[in-house]
């Protein structure tokens, strides 16, 4: 794997303060965003760079291990559980010279030759491992609409420069996660990819409010088809549905429409139900003649 210096990428050097590297990144980041750059290669290539950097150096974990073993610090881990065992089997081959008089300093240099094929893991630019490592996983974040996850669909991703065309279940819910495998970063010396992790932010610019499959609503009801009953349509995602109103229904009264919510995740054909909540709307600016009626009703009802 070639050694990248991010330090070198956002122009700063490794003495650089947190305050530094954000700083850096953004004018950088301005610079060569694809907005501001478009169909320019180049600059697409640097802005990935500069986003892969800013990454790695402002967090401060990752930086710490991307200092000390440069361009394997995503496998700084297993190193030092490697290095870990080393050091145990060096207190071993003592152990054993203590008791038989006889050890060899080359005995302690196998586990690494072996492991590492005798190159160096100290993070140097000219080091080389024959250690198999498994990719790094990438995560990525996509917005949908809530309208975009009632019904199963495709859509394409870019994702470190590669197009990925991938299926998203319907139900899909906000913050949920799916994991995409092999979709990672490239393994080290043949090792396994990496898994592509993608979290779904869902926005909801409808009129229903979704909680796990079920979807609530609100409607308006007039004062006369509340009294009287009648027909009301109301709207759900599948398109719109005729409803009986009972006579004398009353402000805030639910009903369930079985089978209208939302779709049910990798459960094809199976849905939740839609909540309509009545809510009872009186009539303004009455005439005199209405005014009158209700004079009547009043005293009738009194």
């Amino acid at each position: 794997m070639a050694f990248i210096d991010y330090y070198k990428i956002l122009g700063l050097t490794k003495d650089a303060s947190e305050n530094d590297i954000k700083k850096a990144y953004r004018k950088l980041a301005r610079k060569y965003h694809p907005d501001l750059n478009p169909n320019d290669p180049v600059a697409e290539k640097k802005f990935k760079e500069i986003n892969e950097a800013n990454e790695v150096l402002s967090h401060p974990e990752n930086r710490k291990k991307y200092d000390t073993y440069g361009e394997h610090w995503q496998h700084a881990e297993e190193y030092e559980k490697a290095k870990q065992e080393q050091r145990s089997r060096q207190q071993n081959q003592r152990q054993y010279q203590s008791a038989s008089g006889g050890y060899s300093e080359e005995d302690f240099s196998d586990f690494f030759r072996d492991m590492f094929g005798g190159g160096d893991f100290s993070g140097n630019q000219g080091g080389r491992s024959h250690v198999r490592f498994r990719g790094q996983d990438y995560n990525a974040r996509l917005q949908l609409d809530l309208k975009d996850v009632y019904t199963k669909h495709k859509r394409t991703l870019t994702v470190n420069g590669k197009n990925i065309r991938i299926t998203i279940p319907a139900g899909v819910e906000n913050g949920q996660i799916i994991k995409i495998k092999g979709y990672g970063g490239q393994g080290v010396n043949g090792g396994p990819n990496g898994d592509l992790y993608i979290e779904f932010s869902i926005v909801n610019h409808s009129k229903f409010k979704r909680d796990k499959d079920n979807l609530y609503t609100t409607v308006d009801l007039d004062l006369y088809t509340a009294l009287l009953g009648g027909n009301f349509v109301v709207d759900t995602f599948e398109g719109q549905v005729k409803l009986t109103i009972k006579p004398e229904t009353q402000n805030g009264t639910q009903v369930k429409l079985k089978g209208k919510g939302f779709p049910k995740y990798k459960k094809e054909g199976q849905f939740g139900d839609l909540y309509v909540t009545y809510q009872i709307k009186l009539p303004t600016h009455l005439s005199k003649e209405e005014k009158d009626l209700l004079k009547q009703l009043q005293k009738l009802r009194s």
